[in-house]
């Protein structure tokens, strides 16, 4: 067992999920999250393919699946409600427009978190105020005054990643706004919605409503073209200001959701985007997730790329003796291929929100590009690398 020290900055899907595969590993792990605590609600996320059975080896498989939505499916439909199209949740065995496994962002969290709290340190309300490396480690100075040094730092806190920008350079070297926002929020259930999402598109502009565990709440989705964004992403009242103003005139039930705008817990606005680097690490400090290579909520990978992410790098530091050069190397090697596959994925969706409504996609094309960003990436058995064994501390029921 290595006794290696690794702070990992974030607490939402990516960080909690390394800290599984880390402490597995052998390593002493400290997750920091500034928020309070965990944050509940958020969109719902997807596992296809490979991401599934990185699952099953974290021996979380019952627990997720306990987690999920249970959607049946989705419907596309008019300004009138009339059915345009329907989606399975079963169709393409389980990895298609809505996954198998479905589940909420904080869900999701809170079944990484129940595994993990018992064999790893957790701080939160708290972030990295400063960092400085050496060859032998990382020197961190918290927000709240305390310092420590570590072997390994990583950043798992997203498309916003304060870690990135301290470390790599400002966000904008980085970010690539794909020209849409979408914005997620919990509403009453006076839709009437019940296991199957809705879908209303026009013009570039979508609304949508799925459902939730609580079957007296639904989830609101919303969308509109942007060729920029220069909202601060933790100015709320902007945020649901603009939301108002570009949803503006937009029929089917869209008047009746942003009627609860103000009331609801649990709004997110953000822009759609991706993160593309040269490299995710620098010296001892590394990035996953998010804050790596976000494929952006329109390629359905991004929990895909954070769970298997996780998996690889921590098998990778352990195949290399914890040494990060070898480590962060042998992880970027194997997850390129995977995460360009799921970026081109979220290019494309955005794209065809601009193409003629008749367009239909040339599928003979995109399905060998399709089954790269669902399985398109190995995962080694990693046979000689310490495993204290599977998950050890119960998932909340």
């Amino acid at each position: 067992m290595s006794g290696s020290r690794v702070l990992v900055a974030g607490a939402s899907i990516a960080g909690p999920a390394l800290a599984h595969w880390l402490s597995r590993r052998g390593a002493e792990v400290t997750v920091v999250e500034r928020a309070p605590g965990l944050r509940p609600g958020g969109q719902a996320v997807d596992a296809r393919g490979v991401a599934k059975e990185v699952i099953r080896r974290m021996g979380l498989d019952a627990a997720v699946r306990a987690a999920r939505t249970e959607t049946a499916g989705a419907h596309t439909v008019d300004v009138g409600g009339n059915v345009l199209e329907t989606f399975r949740a079963e169709d393409d065995g389980g990895d298609g427009y809505i996954a198998d496994i479905e589940i909420l962002r904080g869900d999701l969290s809170q079944v990484l978190y129940d595994d993990t709290r018992a064999r790893v340190e957790y701080l939160f309300g708290d972030r990295i105020a400063e960092l400085t490396q050496d060859a032998d480690g990382v020197d961190v100075t918290f927000a709240g005054g305390d310092r420590r040094r570590f072997d390994l730092v990583i950043g798992a806190d997203g498309l916003h990643s304060a870690l990135r920008a301290m470390v790599f350079g400002p966000r904008e070297r980085f970010v690539r706004h794909l020209g849409l926002v979408l914005a997620f929020y919990s509403v009453p259930n006076e839709f009437g919605i019940d296991r199957w999402m809705l879908d209303y598109q026009h013009e570039g502009r979508s609304a949508g409503l799925r459902p939730l565990k609580d079957p007296t709440r639904a989830m609101a989705m919303l969308s509109f073209p942007s060729a920029g964004f220069d909202v601060d992403h933790r100015d709320i009242e902007a945020q649901k200001n603009l939301l108002r103003e570009r949803m503006a005139g937009l029929g089917w039930q869209t008047p009746r959701i942003l009627a609860h705008l103000d009331s609801t817990p649990d709004f997110y606005l953000d822009q759609v985007a991706q993160v593309v680097m040269d490299r995710w690490s620098h010296g001892r400090v590394g990035l996953i997730g998010d804050a790596a290579s976000c494929s952006s909520p329109m390629s359905g990978g991004g929990t895909g790329l954070a769970l298997v992410g996780a998996y690889l790098l921590a098998g990778e530091l352990a195949a290399a003796g914890w040494d990060p050069e070898a480590g962060f190397a042998g992880y970027e090697t194997r997850m390129r291929p995977y995460v360009e596959a799921n970026q081109e994925i979220g290019r494309l969706h955005v794209q065809s929100r601009d193409a003629a409504a008749d367009a239909e996609p040339d599928m003979e094309a995109l399905m060998p590009l399709i089954e790269r960003a669902i399985n398109g990436v190995d995962l080694p058995d990693y046979a000689g690398v310490p495993d204290s064994g599977a998950s050890v501390s119960p998932a909340a029921p």
